[in-house]
């Protein structure tokens, strides 16, 4: 019996999909391109990609094209194994719903290619990098946070590092003595103890409740600590706001105590409700907030690219710091690229843009994942952010249903792991910025509730 045409075509992409010829995100060619390549009719080609779609292999983004879907070539690697009784193994990378990831589907990549190309052709943009950073860059950031997040401050009190890790390093080694006392949030971003810990600082768990960080605890616990990390506006990972009268009271204690407050605004542009909220160091007026931010969570995870705003009273101390430091001096290129980007409104447009786009496919994949709450698994609905979080009360610790998830291709977290000693809160934390359309957020759901509740 002869094979259609059109069947033949969807076994061949499943095949190139399994074996990574073609790669998760990879662009599909278009119908028409397909039907010629093929010589076939469109209507044969146009078969082919609704079953691949229908079956979440490929993604249809209407005007943008069709995509391969993130975490299929983990599903029929697996599926081929099970047939041959082999136990599959947990994907190096899963990216399902991966936290922090913007929505790599909707960046500007000619744009960024042609600010690229440009810079390229410039004299100096081989150049090696200042510690501090390219001054342009500096500039337009100053420019920027002053607009967007009411952050006062010039380009000289701006210093530009590779990552996060990189800036909280710079703070400690000018506000940090070996055995000082720091606190952080519990639940908290694991990284932010582990770079505490690395340069000897003893490390101070507060707990977070629905309006941000217990002030009064973190006084009970140590109110001579010299350091604490915060993230105000968008609480990572449960996602609330440090409500206003917290905000006074972290201040009065950094007063007090002589102490500085890391205000570490990783997301702090998506509110979709409202406006963005202003950041804490807008408060301050005695020096005492170190305001961090990153354009990787904006842009693309691949840059490394984020700054410290420091007081201006600090700012000599920074420079000395940042010129002896092994993280300094970022890429001049991608900096002045950067740079080109703010200047030219291309950033605060793209940032609008994804805004818009966030708020929907947030919307989506939380009506999707609502097929969870009879298995104990409830949403929880915040006004930010790049994550869900999805509180669980079903008998099984959240590591255990992480662990199923990610052996099924996804990038979902354990909630509790969170906390300093992993014994946090119950529940998983899921990003939604890469979930496209509405069938792809229910196909996810439904594949992630399988792979949660089965054993």
């Amino acid at each position: 019996m002869t094979v259609p045409l059109y069947q033949q075509i969807y076994e061949r992409v499943k095949r190139q999909i399994a074996d990574g010829t073609l790669a998760p995100g990879q662009r599909m060619p278009s119908l028409r391109a397909l039907a010629s390549e093929l010589g076939i009719a469109r209507g044969t080609a146009e078969a082919a990609y609704d079953r691949l779609v229908g079956e979440g292999w490929l993604v249809a983004r209407g005007p943008a094209g069709t995509f391969v879907a993130y975490g299929t070539h983990v599903a029929l690697r697996d599926a081929a194994a099970s047939c041959r009784g082999v136990t599959p193994t947990l994907p190096a990378h899963p990216r399902l719903l991966r936290l922090g990831l913007p929505a790599l589907d909707a960046f500007p990549r000619k744009l960024w290619a042609r600010l690229v190309a440009r810079q390229a052709r410039a004299a100096g943009s081989f150049d090696p990098p200042e510690p501090a950073g390219h001054p342009p860059l500096r500039t337009a950031i100053a420019a920027y946070l002053e607009r967007s997040r009411d952050v006062a401050c010039t380009a000289r009190q701006v210093f530009v590092v590779p990552a996060y890790a990189a800036a909280l390093g710079l703070v400690t080694e000018v506000a940090l003595r070996p055995g000082d006392a720091a606190w952080i949030e519990s639940p908290g971003f694991p990284l932010t103890a582990q770079v505490l810990a690395r340069v000897g600082a003893r490390v101070v768990p507060v707990p977070v409740d629905e309006d941000g960080l217990v002030v009064a605890e973190g006084v009970r616990r140590a109110r001579r600590a010299r350091l604490a990390v915060v993230t105000p506006s968008h609480q990572s990972p449960l996602g609330v706001a440090l409500g206003l009268a917290r905000r006074a009271a972290l201040l009065a204690w950094a007063r007090t105590a002589d102490a500085h407050i890391v205000e570490d605004d990783y997301d702090g542009e998506y509110r979709y409700g409202g406006h963005p909220l202003p950041a804490l160091q807008s408060l301050d007026t005695e020096g005492r907030v170190i305001y961090l931010g990153t354009f990787s969570k904006v842009l693309f995870p691949g840059l490394r690219l984020a700054y410290a705003v420091v007081p201006e009273a600090k700012v000599e101390a920074f420079e000395a710091a940042s010129a002896r430091s092994l993280h300094a001096g970022c890429p001049e290129l991608y900096q002045a690229v950067v740079a080109d980007f703010l200047q030219q409104g291309h950033f605060a447009r793209h940032v609008k843009k994804m805004r818009t786009l966030y708020a929907c496919r947030r919307e989506q994949l939380t009506r999707a994942l609502a097929v969870l709450e009879p298995e104990g698994l409830t949403v929880e609905q915040r006004q930010g952010g790049m994550h869900l979080v999805i509180r669980s009360t079903r008998a099984e610790p959240d590591a255990e249903l992480a662990r199923r998830a990610q052996a099924a291709g996804f990038a979902v977290q354990a909630l509790s792991v969170w906390a300093p000693d992993g014994q946090g809160p119950q529940g998983l934390l899921a990003g939604f910025t890469n979930v496209a359309t509405e069938a792809e957020a229910r196909h996810l759901a439904q594949r992630l509730r399988k792979a949660i509740v089965s054993k």
